[in-house]
């Protein structure tokens, strides 16, 4: 049975280090606040840095210690909600900063799930036989998306890339996922709106371009503790599997209260819960892939461990996957 393994992955984060007593000097805040609220204590934020040069140098760096020449690769697929531009994708950037002239190369937008849907996608190519390897990579530069006056977002988000080269496999790799998708809830965390303004319209009084992040921060909780749960039940069950089974969990970083609740709820212990959103504070579709890479980097997963990975975000969406190292 053709699976789809990881082979390598790799991160790529801003040198720049904002903590919270940073923060606290141009908003109304506090280290204290901030990290009982969210667990979070700094993140890397751009010091002029884009998405697509965070994302080239993660691909750089998957395809170093995959041992793959650029122009052996099949697919590329990139996850963001900031890219460089509308159009073209970030995927296209890094085709040619890398040099893999023979990829197809397009970008998915699912938020903090972006990860996901991203390593999905690849998996179903793979598995169909239609290609043999994919670069996979989330990215954002969130910072030039957030409201630095609004206390509420700001102290949240944080800059930086992180994927996964995977390729066809007969031994091991992603068992199996459960994805979804919640529209009726979309309007709990928004970004970027842009109105219909042309030479044949009024834009109505009031209405107006609004590229920051709005979050009602109280309805994700929610949505994220009761999906990322029944995901994770949904997914486990699948595979008979029990917490023992699993090695470690790696959920997206976004507020350490919500992976306490579904540690919880789930019966789980939360030391197999891999955090580290206190350095990177949430990276959305970035946040996974970077704490999967420090997991596998400090040598805590080997071949043959189970691991789930399990995300969500704006949309509303929210993936899982099992996956046999």
């Amino acid at each position: 049975m053709i699976k789809t393994r990881l082979i390598a992955t790799a991160s790529s984060v801003p040198e720049q280090i904002i903590t919270n007593d940073d923060i606290s000097k141009i908003v109304d805040t506090s280290d204290e606040w901030i990290t009982q609220r969210t667990g979070i204590k700094e993140r890397h934020i751009s010091s002029g840095e884009n998405t697509s040069e965070l994302v080239a140098d993660t691909a750089r760096k998957l395809l170093e210690r995959a041992s793959v020449a650029p122009e052996n690769v099949d697919l590329i697929v990139v996850a963001s909600v900031t890219p460089d531009f509308g159009t073209p994708s970030l995927a296209c950037m890094v085709q040619k900063e890398i040099g893999a002239v023979n990829a197809v190369a397009f970008d998915i937008a699912a938020a903090c799930s972006g990860f996901m849907f991203a390593l999905s996608i690849a998996d179903k190519y793979i598995k169909a036989g239609v290609y043999k390897n994919a670069v996979v990579i989330g990215g954002e530069t969130l910072s030039k998306i957030i409201d630095w006056k609004d206390r509420s977002t700001c102290v949240l988000f944080g800059d930086g890339a992180g994927g996964a080269y995977v390729e066809k496999s007969e031994d091991a790799g992603i068992i199996c996922e459960d994805l979804g998708s919640c529209g009726d809830q979309y309007h709990i965390l928004t970004e970027g709106y842009s109105p219909c303004s042309n030479a044949f319209n009024e834009i109505p009084s009031g209405v107006h371009p609004d590229w920051y992040v709005h979050m009602d921060g109280r309805e994700v909780f929610k949505f994220a503790t009761k999906n990322v749960i029944k995901s994770m039940q949904k997914v486990m069950s699948q595979e008979k599997l029990t917490q023992g089974d699993i090695k470690y969990i790696v959920p997206h970083q976004a507020n350490v209260r919500i992976t306490e609740v579904i540690s919880k709820k789930l019966d789980i212990p939360y030391e197999k819960f891999y955090m580290n959103m206190e350095r990177y504070g949430n990276t959305s579709s970035a946040s996974i892939p970077i704490a999967l890479n420090e997991l596998n980097e400090k040598g805590l997963i080997a071949r043959g461990d189970k691991i789930i990975l399990s995300g969500f975000g704006g949309g509303m969406t929210w993936g899982t996957m099992l996956i046999d190292w």
